[in-house]
């Protein structure tokens, strides 16, 4: 039997190593191909991960260069993988700098549709959330349904749009031609939690950053008044939907396009919070402390996200699992039982 090959952009980050731990962990004895500049990866997120799934260590391939850098149809043509997952980008929404966070984030991207079609080799790309920025349905607190974004408030989600937009383009394109869909899905995660995001610093998650106050001694400090409520979701979950992507989950034929990737219920940092605090059992000592919102902050943030996951389950076959509430306690029990990594995460 043929060995799989799988190629993972930004293996080294957050969601990327957990996705080659759980390759690893499914398809014993494939090879994988990483391409991440370490910018905000690192090696040991590979060996947390690794260590988390109960695998062997990582014995894939490290390309530790920008994914600009390669050229994608060769690439994809002489190593015939069994599918591409796009996780690459610069994902902190407080870069300011437009011209590098397009360039960086849309860099070859239309290669890689085009040769993914040209070799219908399944592709799955992040997307983000972000790409929602406040929709009419902030204010009503439903869903987002996938025809809302298209507004986002800030340059990191006006770059993931631009992908699901050349995307579309080039989907378009091959429709006009006759020519099949290319085998590529968008997914718009929305907040993902879960082992592996120290590295991230101020951009890991709400519960990251709760717990290593809480480990450090210190009380939970959240935004007044702690009633914002964001779709949560645990990174499980996310690489879980990101296989069915590819179709490497229990539906092998997924519909191409762009899905939503949420929990589909809010939680508010309140809530996030109290989970924290009732994990590490420090509910009855301590009061969560609450902050004004600086206004740099304020002009891009999103108070409301929530997916609208009714395509997802249709068009890919797969639903979440993981309680986010459930999910955090564990959570926070983990970084517990790990001090290296709120030793040396977000606000160490």
């Amino acid at each position: 039997m043929a060995v799989s090959k799988y190629i993972v952009t930004g293996g080294a980050g957050f969601i990327g190593s957990n996705l080659v731990a759980e390759l690893t962990r499914r398809d014993p004895g494939c090879e994988i191909m990483v391409v991440d500049d370490f910018r905000t990866g690192t090696f040991a997120n590979l060996i947390e991960a690794c260590q988390r799934k109960g695998v062997a260590p990582f014995r894939g391939e490290i390309m530790p260069d920008a994914v600009g850098e390669l050229n994608w149809h060769p690439a994809i043509e002489g190593l015939n993988p069994r599918a591409v997952f796009h996780l690459a980008a610069i994902t902190d929404t407080t870069v300011a700098n437009e011209q590098q966070m397009i360039r960086d984030n849309l860099e070859c991207f239309s290669d890689m549709v085009s040769a993914s079609a040209e070799f219908n080799v399944p592709l799955v790309y992040a997307s983000s959330a972000a790409t929602y920025g406040s929709p009419p349905q902030t204010a009503t607190h439903v869903p987002f349904p996938l025809d809302a974004a298209g507004n986002p408030n800030n340059v990191y989600g006006f770059s993931k749009w631009l992908m699901e937009v050349e995307h579309a383009r080039i989907a378009a394109e091959r429709d006009r031609n006759g020519e099949s869909q290319p085998p590529v899905v968008g997914l718009r995660y929305f907040n993902v939690f879960g082992p592996c995001e120290a590295a991230k610093g101020s951009m890991a998650s709400m519960c990251f950053q709760l717990a290593g106050q809480v480990l450090r001694g210190g009380k939970p400090r959240l935004f007044s008044p702690g009633d914002q409520e964001r779709d949560q979701v645990f990174v499980d979950d996310v690489v879980d939907c990101t296989l069915a992507a590819a179709g490497l989950g229990d539906r092998r034929d997924p519909t191409p396009g762009v899905y939503n990737l949420g929990f589909g219920r809010t939680t508010s940092f309140n809530q996030v919070a109290q989970a924290v605090l009732d994990a590490l059992g420090k509910a009855d000592t301590l009061a969560i402390e609450y902050f004004d919102m600086p206004e740099h902050i304020r002009r891009f943030y999103q108070d409301f996200t929530c997916a609208d996951m009714s395509a997802t389950k249709n068009g890919l076959g797969w639903s979440p699992q993981h309680d986010p509430v459930e999910s955090m306690q564990r959570y926070a029990l983990y970084l517990a039982e790990h001090p290296m990594q709120w030793q040396t995460g977000a606000n160490a």
